[in-house]
């Protein structure tokens, strides 16, 4: 298994905190897939306001950290260093559960398409074994 901590996605990816949304990665395989976890807390800052008599984690945010364990997939890659991914696409994307404070959330994206500059993700994120969001990303690097 290839571990990543948080100072080792960091020089990966270009998110930064409060929008960097791994803890940190449990495997990957550069160009591959990469498997990664975020342990969701009651401080997240979206909470304050989604919602605050019942916090869920915003489904965007979650397709939002499956692309960033994603991008630390295709840019680890040696000739993606430094570089950027960023969104072409969403597709097929569902949502089949809440992500809520407490939840430690699974974070899988295998990478089944590349030409060029241009790649597709499938992704899942899961909670205690169960998927509660599913997508296909396109991503562009720049």
């Amino acid at each position: 298994m290839n571990y990543l901590s948080i100072n080792q996605i960091k020089e990966i990816i270009p998110h930064r905190h409060p929008f960097l949304l791994l803890d940190y990665i449990e495997d990957y395989e550069p160009g591959q897939y990469a498997v990664g976890y975020k342990c969701v807390t009651f401080r997240e800052d979206f909470f304050a306001g989604h919602f605050p008599a019942e916090p869920v984690m915003p489904g965007v945010l979650t397709v939002e950290a499956l692309a960033q364990t994603g991008a630390v997939a295709i840019l680890s890659l040696e000739e993606n260093r430094g570089k950027t991914a960023y969104f072409g696409g969403i597709n097929k994307c569902k949502f089949k559960g809440k992500i809520v404070p407490g939840d430690k959330v699974r974070l899988e994206t295998r990478i089944i398409k590349r030409k060029g500059p241009v790649g597709v993700g499938e992704a899942a994120a899961s909670v205690e074994g169960r998927t509660v969001v599913s997508a296909e990303l396109t991503f562009m690097i720049g």
